[in-house]
């Protein structure tokens, strides 16, 4: 079973500035609250390393994040692959007359029992997590 979730925000920041973090992937990696340690092995290749509270998992899973499509400065999606789990995540932009429509889509496919109801109850909150990090990053700049 897959878990979908899709949120789009209003920004009040220009396409660049939103891109700027968007498009870092340890910035989205660094979000994600379940996420220990990111380490880059390659262009646009990574190893996430996630701990999920479930009990079946009692590690840390190193999911490898690949970028599959990189549109400056409009959309970038990347996909997460590991022995639990299958993530694909996608960033859209669009420029609005008062800053940037930011929709962040993410489907996840469990492959341990416990994966899918934890993103199921968690998804909405780890997408906050990363509208919350870009604007701390804003307000930095």
């Amino acid at each position: 079973m897959t878990v979908e979730l899709s949120q789009t925000i209003e920004i009040a920041a220009a396409p660049e500035a939103v891109w700027r973090f968007i498009a870092d992937p340890e910035k989205r990696a660094q979000a994600i609250s379940v996420v220990r340690e990111y380490e880059t092995i390659g262009p646009q290749k990574a190893i996430w390393h996630v701990e999920l509270p479930i009990p079946l998992i009692r590690q840390t899973i190193p999911i490898t994040t690949t970028e599959t499509d990189r549109e400056p400065p409009d959309y970038v999606r990347f996909t997460g692959r590991s022995s639990a789990v299958t993530v694909i995540g996608e960033h859209e932009l669009e420029p609005t007359p008062t800053g940037t429509t930011l929709t962040n889509t993410f489907s996840v496919t469990g492959k341990l029992p416990g994966v899918e109801r934890f993103f199921r109850r968690n998804l909405d909150q780890e997408l906050s997590n990363i509208e919350t990090a870009l604007h701390d990053e804003l307000n930095r700049c």
